[in-house]
């Protein structure tokens, strides 16, 4: 007998629309239970496009593109108020929204607003904000209900000076200064934000580096950067207690030492959103911090419940939230359409200034103990760099040393998220540096700077060629033999 749904999606965040869509795209009947009072989950309302549109503002009322441009102090606008600097912001939140509900209603899927929970793996209770229920029954069920921060054991977040990513937007002042805690992506890019908006920023970090799983050479870059904004950078050091003070706080750390701000923002990490869906009395197993754990289709440990998005863990991008979505339905329906996630995903992390990557990098390789080679150019290097001011980027291409197979582009500077689309495009095809080089360009680009990064490659492959000859050849064993093979083709 035909259950009422073929499909029920719980959350109505990125993977959660295009799930939806997919399914009703190929005339299944779909509905999608929001627990929220509007679409579009944590990527349209408290992540990834309030954190960029807020990055766009701040390089606005800044001045910051200009002030490389001309060579002048350009100063902070005077007078800004919160109100302005997330005018735009909830500008561009009220229009994305309305996008998501218009694909939601075009593709006629029943919007159900509420929390759910599981009563058995075909049926759900949704529990509205009124106290009324209703039971949804579907042969397949999407979890796509995204993540939320994570908040360490023993911080209290009541005050109205400490901050999680999602609660950052309430402010009621842009503070003179902020403690943010946690060098991952939203450490960074709220760091650089507001060091930007001329507050004194200090980063903090327990771990030894920021973005350690980045490209270390370009993270440094990065690190160069935010200091020469203004920005204090620590590591090997950790939050023990918080004191709030009215107003500011009072951060007491492991090293001993005491960071004094208007502001505390802590950026510890995400958990999975899955309280109140009662998924261990249907069988789902979950990880550490809630995470759902799926099957390369996205599947669960229960055969017709699947799941997408943050909800699962890493990468936790809404790039790949949506294309986990779009395979999962296809699996679920036997849909002859998209069956894999791409494996050549490209990151970037929007700080000031944008910093960018696919594929691996050097310390990958090294672990690996692959040889490769690098080649890199400056912003500098290139006319349009320039013209925009813009000198502190950098395009770096790692490739094999044999076949010049590229193996990964890591980009810091203007449009990283952008150009670094063509290295994922070489990628994808199993590409060489031979397509940059061969390639023709707009002049005067950026994107030129692939091009001057793929010959400096070239010319690290000439130099590593002659002296593997000068190793090879007779008696270069007694004059001090040959080096490693990651050594020997490090390119640095």
């Amino acid at each position: 007998m035909a259950r009422p749904y073929d499909l029920i999606v719980i959350g109505s965040g990125p993977a959660g629309e295009k799930g939806a869509a997919q399914a009703a795209y190929f005339g299944k009947k779909v509905a999608v239970v929001e627990r929220s009072s509007y679409v579009g989950g944590t990527g349209v309302n408290t992540g990834t496009v309030p954190s960029k549109t807020l990055r766009e503002t701040a390089l606005y009322f800044s001045g910051m593109k200009q002030r490389g441009l001309y060579g002048i102090d350009y100063s902070l606008k005077k007078d800004l108020t919160v109100a302005s600097f997330l005018h735009r912001e909830k500008q561009v939140v009220a229009a994305l929204r309305q996008k998501v509900a218009h694909n939601v209603h075009r593709h006629n899927i029943q919007l159900v607003w509420g929390s759910a929970s599981f009563l058995e793996p075909h049926v759900v209770r949704v529990i509205a904000d009124d106290g009324s229920t209703r039971d949804l029954e579907g042969e397949f069920f999407l979890i796509a209900t995204g993540s939320s921060p994570f908040h360490p054991p023993g911080l209290d977040f009541s005050p109205e000076d400490i901050y999680d990513s999602d609660e950052l937007l309430s402010m009621d002042y842009i503070p003179k200064s902020m403690a943010v805690l946690g060098a991952g992506v939203i450490g960074c890019e709220y760091a650089s934000i507001f060091q930007a908006l001329d507050v004194k920023v200090t980063l903090v970090d327990g771990r030894d580096r920021m973005l350690p799983w980045m490209d270390h050479e370009v993270v440094d870059r990065l690190r160069a950067r935010f200091e020469e904004m203004g920005m204090t950078v620590l590591f090997n050091d950790r939050v023990e207690k918080a004191v709030c003070t009215n107003p500011g706080v009072v951060l007491h750390m492991s090293s001993g030492r005491r960071i004094v701000a208007d502001k505390a923002l802590f950026a510890a990490g995400r958990q999975s959103n899955v309280g109140g869906l009662r998924l261990p009395e249907i069988g789902v197993a979950l990880g550490e911090r809630g995470v759902i754990r799926v099957d390369e289709h996205y599947r669960t440990s229960v055969a017709n419940v699947y799941a997408a998005g943050d909800v699962i863990g890493f990468p936790a991008l809404a790039s790949t939230a949506m294309e986990q979505a779009r395979v999962a339905v296809c699996h679920a329906f036997d849909f002859a359409y998209k069956t894999r996630v791409s494996p050549v995903l490209p990151f970037a992390v929007y700080t000031i200034p944008e910093f960018s990557m696919v594929g691996k990098t050097e310390e990958d390789l090294k672990k690996e103990g692959t040889p490769y080679l690098v080649g890199r150019c400056p912003y500098a290097g290139v006319d349009r760099g320039q013209i925009l001011g813009e000198l502190s980027g950098l395009v770096k291409l790692i490739f094999h040393p044999e076949d010049k197979r590229l193996l990964g582009a890591h980009i810091l500077g203007e449009s990283a998220s952008e150009l670094i689309h063509l290295g994922a495009a070489c990628l994808q095809v199993g590409g060489t540096i031979d397509h940059f080089i061969d390639a023709v360009y707009n002049y005067p680009s950026i994107s030129e700077a692939y091009k001057y990064a793929a010959y400096d490659g070239l010319g690290m492959k000439q130099r590593w060629e002659t002296t593997r000859r000068e190793r090879r050849a007779p008696g270069a064993a007694e004059a001090g033999g040959a080096g490693g093979a990651g050594g020997a083709a490090s390119g640095s």
